[in-house]
């Protein structure tokens, strides 16, 4: 299968790019920069993608946004929005407009879709919640319409945070942990969905191939954990005590809506589309996932 692909230099591109290799498809990154020999290029906030970027293209990945860590200014909230839909509206337009089209679009969406439900276990048919990440995903998913008018088959992961030594949130949440000062945020209450990258590239190649699956589907591992039940699992992990605690009321005034969104909210979210399709995670327990994570050169 030939793979056209967004976000090819981040985590998960990087290492769905390898995964896919090793299986035998080609894939194909599409860059924001300089036209070079055989690349395929596009600019989202211009509006400008190569003619021939879909050229015996059977698949898309669209993994392209902006980072969402980081207190959200007015000009943050624009550019997180903008990078999302613009972007992947400018490649369900394309992909339509083909006189040989894509077959699938798998485009990135995030557990943020929930909002803040407390303990309320979320499935793919539950609601959307309320608040910017909510917003955002509603609007994210909403901007591959084109493609699915016109059959192609649409499928959207919805990611829970990516835990990998490489990068993402894991590594920041380190230093303080390896020096036994690790703890809860907040009431370590909140549920915190959570998925290896390992698994995470497992799934979107799975998805390429599950042609029955379209729609949301949660990327995120069987076993639901509090961010207090995280915390412990992380420091024993690492051989250390948890004595740390951050109050939430230091995370607002820190971070703002991110820390009340991101940190503060809660998500029990389970993979039931996932799990219905017949993947099986390699890593669906906490701690031997973080035993993994932190001990392989690859994860």
């Amino acid at each position: 299968m030939t793979i056209l692909l967004t976000g090819a230099s981040g985590l998960i591109g990087t290492a769905l790019t390898a995964h896919l290799a090793a299986a035998g498809h080609t894939v194909l990154p599409l860059r924001r920069s300089a036209r070079q020999a055989g690349q395929r290029c596009w600019e989202p906030a211009a509006g400008r993608l190569d003619p021939d970027a879909f050229d015996g293209v059977e698949a898309v990945v669209h993994l392209a946004g902006e980072s969402v860590a980081g207190r959200w200014t007015a000009a943050r909230r624009a550019a997180i929005v903008e990078s999302r839909v613009v972007g992947t509206r400018l490649l369900a337009a394309g992909m339509a407009a083909e006189p040989t089209r894509p077959r699938v679009l798998v485009s990135a969406s995030a557990v943020g879709y929930y909002g803040d439900r407390g303990d309320e276990l979320l499935t793919e048919s539950s609601t959307p919640g309320s608040g910017f990440l909510a917003d955002v995903a509603v609007q994210w998913e909403a901007a591959a319409d084109d493609a699915r008018a016109a059959g192609i088959r649409v499928v959207h992961p919805r990611f829970g945070v990516v835990l990998s030594s490489l990068g993402g949130a894991l590594p920041r949440m380190l230093p303080p942990f390896r020096l036994g000062l690790g703890g809860p945020l907040g009431s370590g209450r909140q549920f915190m969905p959570w998925i290896s990258l390992r698994d995470a590239t497992r799934a979107l190649a799975h998805l390429l191939d599950s042609e029955d699956v379209a729609g949301p589907v949660n990327l995120v591992a069987p076993e639901a954990v509090t961010n207090g039940e995280f915390s412990r699992a992380l420091a024993a992990a690492l051989g250390r005590p948890a004595l740390g605690w951050v109050p939430a009321a230091a995370l607002r005034l820190a971070l703002g809506q991110m820390a009340v969104e991101m940190l503060l909210g809660s998500q029990r979210v389970q993979p039931a589309a996932l799990l219905a399709s017949g993947f099986a995670h390699a890593d669906p327990i906490l701690r031997p996932a973080l035993n993994s994570v932190l001990h392989s050169a690859v994860c």
